[in-house]
């Protein structure tokens, strides 16, 4: 004579009949759930268009080298913006988003000492006053997101990126 079964081990199905609750131990991967006839709710085919024709009006008319992200959060820093014409990995821009200018802090341009044509340091009093003078002044640039340094900002407004990803625009 057998056994009796337990009512919970009867009650868990064996095989898979449409629309029957299917036993996860028997399934080889989570693709055996789909049904890949009806076609997926979260797709529009026509989303990537939308997307052109709202940067384009962001961007107002404007061609750009790139987009520009944080290379922490990968949030959007910059829609419209230059490549530097030496430095391919240098861009600058004017209209940025989510970017936080630190005017607490300065940065100054031309802060090594110089040396004189003898090869001597010259007179720290007057290498900072030229410095300050001739050089210019920069403030830091943040993601606003995730605090990231991404590049500098600049007496003319101009923002200079350098520690950023960029992407075909």
């Amino acid at each position: 004579m057998e056994p009796e079964k337990p009512e919970a081990t009867a009650k868990q199905p064996m095989e898979a009949e449409a629309g029957d609750p299917v036993d996860p131990r028997e399934l080889v991967s989570s693709d055996d759930e789909i049904d890949y006839s009806v076609e997926p709710e979260f797709y529009d085919p026509d989303l990537d268009d939308v997307d052109e024709r709202w940067i384009n009006r962001q961007r107002k008319g404007r061609t750009s080298d790139a987009v520009l992200s944080c290379p922490a959060c990968f949030t959007t820093l910059c829609l419209d913006c230059q490549r530097h014409e030496k430095y391919v990995n240098q861009y600058r821009a004017m209209f940025v988003r989510n970017c936080k200018v630190k005017t607490d802090q300065i940065l100054r341009e031309g802060k090594s000492k110089r040396k004189n044509r003898k090869g001597k340091a010259a007179d720290p009093s007057t290498t900072t006053s030229e410095a300050e003078s001739k050089g210019q002044t920069y403030h830091p640039v943040c993601c606003e997101v995730c605090s990231t340094e991404v590049g500098v900002f600049d007496e003319d407004e101009v923002y200079h990126f350098f520690n950023v990803i960029p992407s075909n625009s």
